[in-house]
């Protein structure tokens, strides 16, 4: 009877301990949404290298929300400790209260709050951008300097959305953090948000890495809507070719500009331009490859989970996180509209010679922006081939988002 009670006793403990019992409803919303997620990641290939292991984050931290645990420290008086030690002390910081001395036991915390820690600390987003820089051509924008205009217009999302944070409530820094969003760059959002709001910092990341999967879908409508079929079956010229010393100097003469204009660029453009000379000098192959593959995909992987795993149902249902969610699709948006916007008014200046499609790549996505333009104007002209052109505002959305960001920085922080 003894062991039946027992089995009893602990059946019931394991189901008391269990998500069945301390999960609420808002857990089971948001792992209805890892679902969605991970649908999109595998079925439709929505940009499968960021939205898998965020859509799976997701669903760890709602299934076991202990994951993301900080650690704790458990007080434990000596006498009792030494009685279970046999009278052994401990190398542990100790406390009087009343009359009593405790040791402070800490405990381990969750695995997400150890990988979480380089998000939060800024850590992850250059070293995303040190593989950014690798894996980048920047020819065509060294070939077509125009293109910095095109990545500075699809900066416009940042401000008028942090114009819009403003009138709903939220603080400046705070909306400074929300408005990074429209860069569509998630570890620039990062990067911005653990240095001004940090307490935002979960819904900003998955808004702003989602909306990076999500390129494909919202784009299109917003370039077709702005442009006319003769616009988008525009042919631009083949570009020029760039010689190896202007791959070399560009990265160089770029990180010197913006590091002395604005210091606070400097983490994020400096690694950006140092992993592209890796690539363009030829010389520390080995090294370049690395930041490309190995390290890329660690961090992508660390980035990914950490930034899934912050979308737990009792934060991420809030009207404050619904809030970000919209001014993020609206600062995405304005921000492709804008890139689109001044496409048209160099089609205009140019005599019909610049295709405006290629505006929306503006937008730090990189390289799914500029595939995206790619795409819509084939749909218009088979023998079209804006890929090349795309990709100098799509690099220069990198540089441009990464400069808003010490804008914002130095204004606010």
């Amino acid at each position: 009877m003894d062991i039946w009670n027992e089995f009893i006793n602990s059946v019931e403990g394991i189901f008391k301990a269990s998500g069945f019992v301390s999960n609420d409803w808002r857990n089971y919303v948001m792992i209805a949404i890892s679902g969605i997620l991970i649908y999109l990641a595998i079925k439709k290939q929505f940009e499968p290298l960021l939205l898998l292991p965020i859509a799976f984050g997701m669903l760890l931290v709602n299934l076991y929300p202990a994951i993301m645990a900080a650690p704790q420290t458990t007080m434990q008086l000596v006498s009792d400790y030494q009685a279970a030690h046999g009278g052994a002390t401990a190398n542990y910081a100790m406390v009087t209260i009343g009359n009593q001395q405790y040791y402070q036991i800490p405990q381990v915390g969750g695995l997400f709050y150890y990988l979480y820690q380089g998000v939060k600390l800024g850590i992850y987003p250059p070293l995303i951008f040190l593989g950014i820089g690798a894996m980048t051509d920047f020819g065509p924008l060294i070939a077509n300097p125009k293109s910095f205009l095109l990545g500075a217009a699809a900066q416009l999302g940042i401000f008028t959305t942090f114009i819009g944070a403003i009138f709903l409530g939220f603080t400046g820094k705070q909306a400074g953090a929300i408005g990074i969003i429209g860069g569509a760059d998630g570890p620039t959002a990062i990067f911005v948000t653990s240095r001004l709001a940090p307490e935002l910092l979960g819904p900003i990341a998955v808004a702003a890495y989602s909306y990076m999967a999500l390129v494909p879908i919202i784009q299109p409508p917003i370039m077709k809507a702005l442009t006319t079929k003769k616009e988008r079956s525009i042919v631009m010229e083949q570009l020029r070719p760039v010689s190896k010393l202007e791959r070399i100097l560009f990265p160089i003469i770029v990180t010197v500009i913006v590091s002395l204009l604005l210091p606070d660029a400097c983490p994020l453009v400096g690694m950006l331009m140092l992993g592209n000379l890796f690539r363009e000098s030829g010389v520390v192959g080995r090294i370049s490859n690395t930041a490309q593959n190995e390290l890329m995909n660690i961090i992508t992987i660390f980035l990914g989970v950490t930034v899934g795993a912050t979308a737990t149902g009792s934060v991420f249902l809030s009207m404050q996180t619904i809030e970000i969610i919209i001014l993020g699709l609206l600062a995405f948006s304005f921000g492709t509209a804008g890139g689109v916007l001044f496409g048209k008014l160099m089609c205009w200046t140019s005599h019909g010679k610049v295709n405006p499609l290629i505006g929306s790549a503006g937008v730090s996505a990189v390289p799914m922006a500029a595939r995206v333009s790619q795409k819509v104007g084939q749909e218009e002209n088979p023998g079209n081939f804006l890929l090349m052109h795309a990709m100098g505002p799509n690099v220069s959305g990198v540089i441009g988002s990464a400069v808003a960001a010490g804008v914002l920085i130095s204004i606010l922080g």
